[in-house]
């Protein structure tokens, strides 16, 4: 089959078309039949990697690889309608990330009509909660000897990160002894003391990094009791923290938790900080990725955190692409790859260098 151009209305029928299936973590494989289509009208050679039911990870390869563009195959939810207003397209995913798939796919059909080959595409699962997608893409190291460097896809507004703070997702449990709301003295409420842990926590000051910013966390569940005329025995707590290099954040949790109280980390990602690139705006990026994972399948960690959109919008109910800054995203893209190709070889610092 023919390698069909991405002209601007075939951007926006095709990100229309994906996200008009739902992929939320846990069920990215619906959105594998799309993928297949495009990826095998693009002459790829296809890789598909199981990483749990209904959970695969997608490697698209041109040769042997020299150069991975990667990014997410999941969603956050809920799902939202998809439709066109203008220039932009509205819809769960349009930037975060499946406009990520199309920015890196079009730059990919771009370097290869100039004839550079060594090109690869991956697609994992998981990376809005577990990360098991990167984690399993580890085991394809092998297939990466020759790779010169990673370009991972994210809404950065078409900046280049300097870095990303880590994310650490801690589970909080208390437990007391229930009794019945007009003798509070027999129980021992599990919310009080749930509520006294995450108040010490909040009144403690977090460091600042001069690259990274502030780390921060949040609360983003809290549970417990069964009814207003019980003293409740049980409560949780989801908390959800942007790190820094040094962090001694899970520490102080554990120093705070109260006696009847336990901590179960969900997801520890690491901070990072990523290669100055010369010629490319850059700027810290307030939220997580698989980069820090994926960076290790490259022999010298290359790697560049970037593409179109803003993550003001990503997980929001209005989320959207505008296909301009689509059609810079793979201009982004094109110009990052031909730097990763080039440097090794003639100590290139972003400039467009010679065509392969």
């Amino acid at each position: 089959m023919t390698d069909t151009p991405f002209t601007r209305d075939r951007l926006a029928n095709l990100l229309l078309d994906l996200c008009a299936v739902a992929t939320p973590s846990g069920a990215e494989d619906a959105g594998l039949p799309a993928l297949r289509a495009i990826l095998s009208e693009m002459g790829a050679s296809l890789t598909e990697q199981p990483v749990a039911p209904g959970r695969t990870n997608l490697l698209a390869t041109w040769g042997e690889p020299e150069l991975l563009f990667s990014t997410h195959l999941d969603t956050v939810p809920p799902f939202l309608p998809t439709r066109r207003e203008g220039t932009r397209i509205h819809g769960r995913g349009a930037c975060d990330a499946k406009g990520q798939i199309l920015a890196q796919l079009a730059a990919i059909h771009q370097l290869r009509m100039e004839g550079v080959a060594g090109l690869a595409w991956l697609g994992v699962v998981g990376e809005e909660t577990d990360s098991a997608g990167a984690r399993e893409a580890l085991k394809l190291a092998p297939r990466f000897a020759r790779l010169r460097g990673l370009i991972n896809g994210e809404p950065t507004e078409n900046r280049v990160a300097t870095g990303q703070r880590g994310a650490l997702h801690l589970h909080l449990e208390c437990r007391g002894v229930a009794a019945h709301s007009g003798s509070p003295e027999r129980g021992h409420s599990a919310l009080w003391d749930l509520s006294d842990w995450l108040q010490k926590l909040r009144a403690e000051e977090r460091p600042m990094d001069p690259l990274l910013g502030p780390e921060v966390w949040n609360l983003g569940l809290l549970r417990g009791g069964i009814a207003p005329n019980v003293i409740p025995a049980h409560a949780e707590a989801e908390l959800l923290a942007r790190t820094l290099p040094g962090s001694d954040f899970e520490s102080r949790i554990a120093d705070l938790c109260p006696e009847q109280g336990c901590v179960v980390v969900r997801l520890s990602e690491p901070p990072d900080r990523y290669p100055v690139l010369e010629g490319f705006p850059m700027a810290p990026m307030p939220f997580g990725s698989d980069a820090p994972t994926l960076r290790a399948l490259v022999p010298d960690r290359a790697v560049a955190l970037a593409g179109p959109g803003s993550i003001a919008v990503a997980h929001t109910d209005q989320e959207y692409l505008d296909l301009e800054d689509l059609e810079a995203g793979i201009a982004l893209n094109r110009r990052l790859a031909i730097h990763f190709l080039d440097r090794t070889r003639e100590g290139s610092h972003g400039g467009e260098g010679s065509k392969r």
